[in-house]
Formats: structure tokens, sequence, C-alpha cells
């Protein structure tokens, strides 16, 4: 199996060399730490047997949120944070995609309209929910933003999952219809007034076509998922997912890349087959900012608004949970919510509709968790070895001593060139 660590070890020197004036600090570090991610660059653990001499070699995974290799546990371990917000009520999906005209410029200036995309389409949902004629009361959701589509190519758009209902100026519990939540078309046109009111004191504005602020925008609201644990189990693989698994990659041969996906609409399995700078340059643009928070509380369900979902669990008659509890810092034994969560098998297909043709109170809808795993830093602590390993030769305990690490390749390092990123290659 070809992976993604293979085509940058392999191609990766050349195209750092050919845009090594453009490419972002982000995109170099993401390639150096996929790279090297469980190779001897990052150190490790060598595990040897007192008896038959039996040697095993572990290396250190890269943890960079970007790495196909390090999600999967993540995954896992998030999902046990959300128990204490869990609801008995059905939940929905909704994704709020940017129309294409927008997407040269959010490419070039990420951070900012990233954080645009979250901040107004949770303030046009709000605003709609708000309405007794829909909900009547503000809603919980817990926001996850993609970048690409189903072939690599740059599609920014943002998925909410939240429960159906909210909660009334009187503190009282406003359930939704048991398979409508909110208008789309009507969310539509806020979502799109509400980001260009945003952008308009920036530099950016101007750099738009008017037609954007005239066509409909595409705001997808996908059928109840069901109750909270079958909702959140469902959310949780595509929060960690990168832009492409290793699975997915079929081959490397002639310079191309060939690599599956699922077709829209039909969902049938079909080919895509790129040049080799083509396709590090289709992935090089969905590494996120540094530092930037990819997932978001707004609502009920945000760090600052917690104890009002103790309320709201209080009326529902549903287990409580602590009112001073986030999804970064809650101890998953604490809530007796539910029994702990676990990942279902999921396919590489994907399932979320991605291809989907006044900001709130910072104070009280910041982001809960910055949820992004740095890449190696070889002053910081390695991790512990495996305890209780045992020879697979003769089953005695094997004893375990660490491997140093050695310096990052300089062909990886050194300051990056004053461009955003690397031309489209043809």
């Amino acid at each position: 199996m070809v992976e993604l660590a293979e085509i940058f070890r392999q191609y990766g020197p050349a195209y750092r060399a050919q845009f090594s004036d453009q490419l972002l600090p982000s995109h170099r570090q993401a390639m150096w730490a996929i790279e090297h991610c469980r190779t001897e660059a990052l150190g490790g653990h060598v595990y040897t047997c007192p008896d038959c001499d039996q040697t095993i070699y572990q290396y250190h995974s890269c943890r960079n949120r970007h790495c196909p290799k390090c999600q999967n546990e993540q995954a896992q371990h998030w999902l046990e944070q959300q128990r204490d917000l869990l609801l008995p009520v059905p939940y929905f999906m909704l994704t709020f995609t940017l129309p294409a005209p927008l997407r040269p410029i959010t490419r070039s200036h990420q951070a900012l309209m990233y954080d645009l995309l979250f901040r107004t389409s949770a303030a046009a949902t709000q605003h709609l929910a708000a309405d007794p004629r829909f909900v009547g009361g503000q809603l919980g959701l817990v926001g996850v933003l993609h970048t690409w589509g189903r072939t690599l190519t740059y599609h920014p758009h943002v998925h909410y999952l939240l429960p159906g209902g909210g909660l009334a100026a009187d503190q009282t519990w406003h359930a939704t219809s048991s398979d409508f939540l909110l208008p789309v078309k009507a969310l539509s046109g806020i979502f799109r007034a509400r980001f260009r009111d945003a952008l308009r004191p920036t530099e950016l504005f101007d750099l738009v076509p008017a037609t954007v602020w005239e066509q409909d925008w595409v705001v997808h609201c996908q059928p109840p998922l069901g109750n909270g644990e079958t909702a959140f189990k469902y959310l949780a693989p595509y929060i960690f997912r990168v832009a492409i698994s290793n699975s997915r990659i079929l081959k490397l041969e002639n310079d191309q890349v060939t690599f599956r996906y699922r077709a829209t609409g039909t969902g049938q399995s079909k080919l895509c087959t790129l040049a080799v700078q083509e396709f590090i340059h289709r992935f090089l643009q969905h590494i996120l900012p540094k530092r930037f928070v990819k997932v978001r509380y707004y609502g009920f369900l945000s760090a600052g608004h917690r104890a009002q979902l103790t309320a709201i669990r209080q009326q529902l008659g549903a287990s409580l949970a602590s009112p001073t509890s986030s999804p970064a810092t809650a101890d998953p034994l604490a809530s007796t919510a539910v029994l702990p969560l676990s990942l279902p098998e999921v396919s590489n297909a994907e399932t979320l509709p991605c291809d989907s043709g006044a900001p709130p109170n910072p104070s009280h809808d910041r982001p809960a968790s910055n949820i992004e795993t740095p890449a190696p830093d070889p002053q910081r602590a390695d991790p512990a070895p495996e305890a209780g390993r045992r020879c697979p030769v003769c089953g005695r305990l094997m004893f375990s001593r660490p491997l140093p690490h050695p310096k990052p390749s300089p062909s990886c390092s050194g300051p990056p060139g004053p461009g955003r990123d690397p031309p489209q290659a043809t």
C-alpha cells in the first residue's frame, strides 16, 4: 500500500525546492512530520527480550493533526469527553458552505475567513432559532471545519451537530419537530448577510465580486441522526479525519498518484489520478493555520453556558453533568448520562454532505478547546514505553530503553518565503 509519507519522502524535496519562497511554515512542518512519523527520526523505544535476544523497535508518532496515521485514538478520546453534553432528544446536522467565488480569497486568508465562517454561520442559526415560529430559544451547537471535497479540491464548509430544541428566555426547553429544525432557504439568506457585514470592515471586502452577495449560499440540513450518543459517534471520526487517508491511495507510478473516492450523489467508488505535484499541492491547501481551533462550541453547549446545559438536563430528566466541565477538561468518569462510547467502524467514503453546493459574544461562545496536536518538539518529554510488553517468541517481559531524537533534516527546516500558497500546478 502506498502511503502519503512515502509520496512526501520521494517527491517532497523537489516540491519544496521549487516553491521554497512560497511555502508556509505550517506546510513545511506538516510535511516534515508526516515524512518522519514512526521513523527513527522521531526517536522511540527499543524492546529487548532477556532470554532469546529478540529486539523490537517502536518509533514515536509525529502527533501532527494532519497526519493520516495519528488520528484514530484522538477521535475516541474526544468522543468520551462529549458525554456530559448529551441530551435525550433527536440530533440534527447543519452544513454551511462558502460559495466558489469566495474560495480563492479564503484560501489566501484562511485564519480570518475560517473564523468568519464559524462566527457568522453560528450567529445566523441562533438568530433564526430565536423566532417562536421555529424553535423559540437558544440552540446548542458543536461545529467542525472541513476544507476538502472528495478529490482533495478546496471546499471550505462547517458542519454543526445540534440537539433538536432550544432554551427559551424563561429558561424552559422548547423541543423542535422530530423531522424539522429550521428553514434552510431563510437561513441561507441570513448567513450570507451576516458574512457580508462581518467582512465589510476588512480590506478583503473589495476583492469579492458583487455577484457573490446576490447568489444563493448553500445551507444543508440533514434529517435527525438519532439520539446524542448516535449523533456524536457519527461525527467523531470526521473531526479527526485528514484530507486523505492512506487506505484511499492506490498507486504511485510515472509521477502520478491514483486514489479512490466516492462520487457525489451515487456513492459509487471512482478513481482520480493526479500528477504528483498537483496531488501534493491539493493536500497542502488543507493544512490549517497554526493553532487554529477547528472544533467549536456555541450556545448552551459552550463553556460559558454550561450551567444552562445542566438546567436543560434537569428538565429533560437526564443525569446531571458538572456545570463547570468543558469538552476539553471533563472527566470521562464523572458523568452517568451514558455508558462509555466507542467508535463504530468507519469506511473511507464521505457520508457527510461535503459537496453540497453580528457575531456571538466571545465571552460566552469562545471555543472550548483547541483540537490541534503539535508537531514533535525535541525538548518535550517522550511518551512512556509500553508497559508489560512481552516477547512474541518466548512470552517473557521485555526490557525497554529510549532511542534518541536525531536532528531534523535541514531540507524541511529553515525560514519560509513570503508567499502564501504555491500556485496551482498545470
